[in-house]
């Protein structure tokens, strides 16, 4: 990866983060039109990018490749699980608030800054694998995601009514899961599309980086400064899960795995600041969302520096 080019795509993601923050400001966006944006990119324009990655006329992976991809991001996660109980022990976070941690460290921005970064810096022939990462990372979701906030939140209100058990396979069912299965099918039976389904899941796709940031743009405008910048232990945590944890897991992988392509999307959906979808589960859930609000926007602003950082130690 040139450091050069992750830097202009950081610069970019900015500029048009702090343009939502401005068009918020100037109340030519709304929280409606935010959610109503995020509800786009989650169901359209993220998957349409993904899909478009599959008709990419460049030499396909090998299948045994795709399954080294798999064990890699299998064994990622397993390696997040591990830190998500170990950051907040070693940062001395009270019981009550680490479920927060957990979720800020499992669950990074894969989709609306993971996929339209790596497209940018690393080309579309890593898609295949965001794709493959999203489909782990979805499942997770709706497992590890949900039962650690289903947790806090009895512990947060003991008193509520007990709700009724969610029916699991039904929730995995989703644009994300779909599209990344649609993304691994279509890629692996190279099938000829037509150009006029091609073209416009292409400008669909188009859309995606520009309206994700504005999306980021308006929540870092809800907030104060002295808000975001004012939790010392979310440097740290910052510096943990976004720098060494993503540096010395794809420095340790590089001895074992030689596919360039494969290290470099590794490194960079580990190097992503954390992800929205553990505070719309936890607004869904009703548990207090305030430091993975702040984990959010503070990480996403800080991997100006820190995804640069990392593709420095990794190139």
């Amino acid at each position: 990866m040139s450091i050069t080019v992750v830097l202009e795509q950081m610069c970019i993601i900015m500029i048009l983060i702090f343009t939502g923050a401005f068009l918020f400001r100037q109340k030519m966006l709304s929280e409606d039109t935010s959610r109503q944006l995020s509800g786009l990119i989650v169901n359209i324009t993220n998957p349409a990018v993904l899909i478009c990655s599959a008709f990419d006329d460049s030499p396909k992976v090998p299948l045994q490749t795709l399954g080294l991809s798999l064990c890699v991001f299998v064994i990622s996660y397993g390696i997040l699980i591990l830190f998500a109980y170990l950051i907040p022990l070693v940062l001395r976070v009270p019981n009550h608030a680490r479920y927060s941690y957990r979720m800020l460290t499992v669950f990074g921005n894969v989709g609306f800054i993971g996929i339209p970064l790596a497209s940018a810096v690393l080309g579309s022939g890593s898609l295949i694998f965001v794709s493959i990462n999203n489909l782990i990372y979805n499942v997770l979701v709706y497992t590890y995601g949900i039962s650690t906030l289903k947790k806090a939140s009895i512990a947060q209100h003991p008193d509520a009514a007990p709700t009724e058990p969610e029916n699991i396979l039904h929730k995995l069912v989703n644009a994300g899961t779909v599209s990344a299965v649609l993304t691994i099918i279509f890629y692996l039976g190279d099938f000829n599309v037509p150009t006029i389904i091609s073209s416009s899941l292409t400008y669909a796709g188009r859309t995606t980086t520009f309206l994700s940031m504005l999306v980021l743009g308006v929540s870092v405008a809800q907030m104060a400064p002295k808000d975001i910048f004012s939790h010392p232990k979310l440097y740290i945590f910052a510096l943990i899960r976004q720098i060494l944890l993503p540096v010395g897991f794809t420095l340790l992988l590089g001895l074992f795995i030689k596919e360039p392509l494969i290290l470099n999307t590794t490194a960079l959906l580990l190097a992503v600041p954390a992800g929205n979808m553990p505070l719309m589960l936890s607004k869904q859930l009703h548990v207090n969302e305030s430091t993975i609000s702040q984990g959010i926007i503070l990480t996403t602003l800080l991997s100006l520096v820190t995804i640069p950082v990392v593709t420095l130690f990794i190139s």
